[in-house]
């Protein structure tokens, strides 16, 4: 048997490792990319608008996106199922809200921190491979050891807002020597009542830094 018949086996053998191995999509399940999150599940995505969602003690925070099924998928997947490669597409969705809010600034970003207990047992912070990302596409400096979870506090999503508040109470520790003094961007996942950005802008604010932006991805 010639070249040729060897040549053909190959072509055949590497395209079947492709159809093994190309990755497919996290929500449509389609291989046609062969990525984690396919460019036609990412233009789903919808942004919310380029406005503050809410003010907390002067400070603005907005929220990126609307709700739904995709970005929900989006961030439970990173968050509670391992899909660690999904931090570059929901930083991506955040850095593309970001950069139309026209802020100059160079930021140092603090994603929202874990509780040790909490790390120990999910084995990563999944804002902070999120905002490892927002700061590869956006220039600006990741910063995780200016702010700490000194509290191991309960899951918030069933607490009503004075609930959430006081299980955050105290929750928070900053360590000043950490600053790099450049403005500060908190970013998290979702926003429901802002409760933990209060708590974080109160302990940053004590410790006398004031220039403060935060971003979640979405609000319910």
């Amino acid at each position: 048997m010639g070249p040729c018949y060897n040549q053909n086996m190959e072509k055949l053998f590497f395209s079947f490792l492709d159809l093994i191995y190309k990755k497919k999509c996290y929500f449509c399940h389609k291989s046609k990319y062969s990525l984690k999150m396919c460019p036609d599940c990412y233009n789903t995505l919808m942004y919310s608008d380029f406005r503050p969602n809410v003010i907390i003690d002067g400070i603005n925070v907005y929220t990126c996106g609307v709700y739904d099924k995709t970005l929900q998928k989006l961030i439970r997947g990173l968050k509670y199922h391992r899909q660690k490669e999904l931090a570059f597409f929901l930083a991506k969705f955040m850095y593309g809200y970001f950069s139309n809010l026209n802020l100059k600034e160079t930021f140092q970003v603090i994603p929202v921190p874990q509780h040790k207990n909490r790390l120990r047992k999910r084995k990563y912070n999944h804002m902070e491979l999120t905002a490892e990302e927002f700061c590869k596409l956006s220039g600006n400096i990741p910063n995780f050891g200016l702010i700490k979870r000194i509290k191991d506090t309960k899951p918030q999503y069933k607490l009503s807002r004075p609930e959430r508040l006081q299980n955050l109470a105290g929750a928070f520790e900053a360590d000043i020597s950490k600053d790099l003094g450049l403005p500060i961007l908190i970013l998290d996942d979702i926003c429901t009542t802002g409760s933990t950005f209060e708590e974080m802008i109160k302990t940053l604010k004590q410790n006398g830094l004031t220039n403060i932006t935060c971003l979640a991805s979405s609000s319910p």
